[in-house]
């Protein structure tokens, strides 16, 4: 194996971590894979021969420790993120390797920059969180229609989902997240977030075609309220979701995502179209695809692997607009988004 190849993967047999595994193994890296539960790794790797699996736990710095022995870097899968992404920081700080997760969290996402932003920027190292669907793909795409400007006066990323399976760990995150905010929703304006009990607005979304308007929740809050603000001077950053998701995401009966494909994609379809105003002017970015968990894994490799090559442009706590050439970032993932605007010749 190539010195810097191999890569850690906690939570490696969770759903989403199955991609990132499978996403490293195209790529050329090696995943370790790491996680609380021995069986369930034993059974990934019986999938996946010559793999080496690693027990380790949260709650036994040593056991991550040795995880991520000879690690070139480590991506978190392993959710509700509140409970391990510092510990995986800090076992990723002690062996002086990157770190990318794929926390939707909000709360979670800002923890990771409060805590961390100083100590990873003193030991020149990079911690990207929320590198995912919910989180990267939307300051990708906002940064990338930002283009030239400096400032902006508001964003909009509206998620056009044809339904929502939820897996077990986007349900138990939501829990963690719900209990944190005292069953209160959240909101970025005026610079800042809010909390508040106010019933989410109903409204259309004009998504280009084939998908057309759509009926949309306002204030569908996701972690592009961390991730954009965290490097882009944008005072409000409002998110949308078609209401048919939304509806599908709390449903009492909600059920996981089923395979329909070769890779394991469920037959989810999304678009993302973000709008950005500034002074009366407006500059938008879309792209469309398959999967939310499944297209997380191109992210987060895509930006390991960009770490590893020296593609970055900042160290510290930093979100994928801050740390990578996002229109190149987007580009590069061709076989996995479609964009319906040709990102990085926005005028």
């Amino acid at each position: 194996m190539e010195p810097g190849r191999n890569v850690a993967v906690y939570g490696a047999y969770g759903h989403t971590g199955r991609f990132v595994v499978a996403e490293l193994c195209e790529r050329g890296y090696v995943p370790t894979l790491v996680g609380r539960d021995q069986d369930k790794l034993l059974a990934l790797a019986q999938a996946r021969p010559g793999l080496e699996t690693r027990r380790a736990s949260v709650d036994d710095a040593a056991s991550l420790d040795r995880a991520l022995h000879g690690a070139a870097a480590v991506i978190n899968c392993a959710g509700p993120f509140a409970t391990t992404a510092a510990p995986l920081v800090e076992a990723a700080l002690r062996a002086g390797i990157p770190y990318v997760d794929v926390a939707a969290e909000i709360e979670a996402n800002l923890d990771t920059f409060a805590r961390f932003e100083r100590r990873a920027l003193d030991e020149g190292t990079l911690v990207v969180p929320a590198m995912a669907f919910f989180g990267a793909l939307g300051d990708l795409l906002v940064t990338t229609a930002m283009g030239d400007w400096t400032a902006a006066d508001e964003a909009h990323i509206a998620y056009g989902l044809s339904s929502w399976h939820p897996t077990a760990g986007t349900l138990a995150a939501g829990a963690v997240s719900g209990r944190r905010r005292g069953g209160r929703r959240v909101r970025y304006t005026g610079g800042r977030l809010e909390y508040h009990d106010d019933a989410l607005p109903t409204l259309e979304w004009p998504f280009p075609a084939p998908l057309g308007p759509q009926s949309v929740l306002g204030e569908f809050t996701m972690a592009d309220v961390v991730t954009i603000p965290s490097h882009l001077a944008v005072p409000e950053v409002r998110t949308y979701m078609t209401a048919k998701a939304a509806a599908d995401l709390s449903a009492p009966d909600a059920s996981a995502p089923t395979a329909v494909d070769g890779r394991g994609r469920s037959a989810q379809t999304f678009v993302v179209d973000v709008l950005v105003r500034s002074h009366g002017v407006e500059r938008r970015a879309v792209v469309s695809g398959q999967d939310i968990y499944a297209i997380s894994a191109p992210l987060a490799v895509e930006a390991v692997d960009r770490i590893l090559t020296g593609r970055t442009r900042t160290t510290g706590v930093a979100s994928a607009g801050a740390v990578f050439d996002a229109p190149d970032f987007l580009n590069a993932l061709s076989a996995h988004l479609s964009p319906r605007v040709p990102l990085g010749t926005l005028g």
